[in-house]
């Protein structure tokens, strides 16, 4: 549970840990972040079975067949410059800010890898201060974005292409509601005292667990209400495509919306000949039917792992918020996994250990993997 940036551990007293021990495993999550796939393509562009195939398999959505640059090395260093450059720049952010060198660098690669993992049990909230909780939230929600669109934009020196984005205006919508409705129930449930500290903690955990990166400041898994299950399926959305973030991708959920307002527009108009919009460009149906096989593998997986750790003595909860914390990559989940996955028994974590590859790997692809036909191509 290293070095996949989940956020999910076992490990617990990481405030007397070896600094070594800290400082591998969060560059093992900042390698992860955005994906070994991708800089074996920048590193080893002679492999055996071609540098498409793994970058399009690393890229889910329609995305995928869009590259920034006329060959597959120079995109994957393209995207490479930028998780770097935003790194240092988080880093000497989280410096200014009151951190420690070491804690800068460390929180920096878990912030910009959508990772979670801190050197302190208490995560960030350890260093109670709203100003490094303000520069983890901007770097979330950047990191949790199209990094194509980092690439557009920096490009351009425009940030037209992030108005222009459907996927990107659905997730900061997506997020700003949550946030809304998230800090004004805390307000009147006084589950903080004033609005300023439900604003803070409420923005910050919506960001943290919208984007899958399981950053804390408060156990979520207390708050009152429907709210814990609010924030929990938020994570099945999860960041854009070509992002760091876990989840299903917002580009995803996009389009099965989409596709069941033209279920309902079918109803009505049976004849009608309408198709699936992304901004002015219209879908192919091959996308709808990978999308729709995507969400179908999602569920069946979900379901399966869900009653084996039933099976195995979890409660309901548990076994739930575990679940969708590992294959959306999230980390702390609700029940006995609020704080660590510490307390689940051998079976369970060998189970959510397969829930993070495939969650990460875009389920499809670890199992295509698998088959003979693959490696034949």
């Amino acid at each position: 549970m290293w070095s996949r940036p989940t956020g999910a551990t076992v490990l617990v007293g990481l405030d007397h840990m070896p600094r070594s021990i800290l400082f591998y495993r969060q560059e093992l999550q900042w390698l992860g972040g955005m994906g070994i796939i991708v800089l074996a393509v920048a590193i080893l562009p002679m492999l055996g079975i071609g540098g498409m195939q793994l970058y399009r398999a690393e890229t889910p959505g329609p995305m995928k067949d869009n590259k920034l640059t006329p060959r597959i090395t120079e995109t994957a260093k393209a995207l490479w410059y930028i998780y770097l450059g935003l790194t240092i720049v988080c880093a000497i952010a989280y410096w200014a800010a009151g951190m420690d060198v070491f804690d800068a660098i460390s929180h920096s690669f878990s912030t910009v890898a959508i990772g979670g993992f801190s050197t302190h049990d208490a995560s960030v909230g350890y260093f109670h201060s709203a100003l490094i909780e303000a520069i983890a939230v901007v770097f979330m929600l950047i990191s949790g974005a199209n990094y194509s669109l980092h690439f557009l934009a920096w490009r351009s020196q425009t940030l037209i292409p992030y108005r222009d984005d459907a996927e990107f205006r659905t997730y900061i919508i997506l997020l700003s509601v949550v946030a809304v409705i998230c800090v004004v129930y805390l307000y009147l449930t006084a589950t903080f005292p004033g609005v300023g500290a439900a604003v803070h903690h409420g923005i910050f955990q919506v960001v943290s667990i919208g984007t899958t990166a399981g950053f804390t400041t408060a156990n979520y898994s207390d708050w009152p209400g429907f709210l814990p299950v609010l924030l929990l399926f938020l994570s099945f959305v999860g960041g854009c495509a070509g992002s760091t973030g876990g989840g299903m991708k917002v580009i995803r959920f996009l389009l099965l919306v989409k596709q069941g307002g033209r279920e309902l527009a079918r109803l009505v108009h049976p004849s009608a000949r309408i198709v699936v919009k992304i901004g002015n460009k219209a879908l192919d149906d091959r996308v709808m039917d990978a999308v729709w096989g995507f969400f179908s593998a999602y569920v069946a997986v979900f379901g399966i792992m869900l009653l084996l750790l039933m099976a195995s003595g979890l409660d309901q909860v548990t076994a739930f918020s575990a679940v969708a914390a590992s294959l959306n990559n999230l980390g702390p989940g609700l029940g006995d996994v609020g704080e660590n996955f510490a307390g689940l028994n051998d079976f369970s974590k060998w189970t959510l250990c397969l829930a993070m590859l495939l969650g990460r790997l875009e389920i499809f692809t670890l199992l295509v993997l698998l088959t003979p036909a693959f490696w034949k191509n």
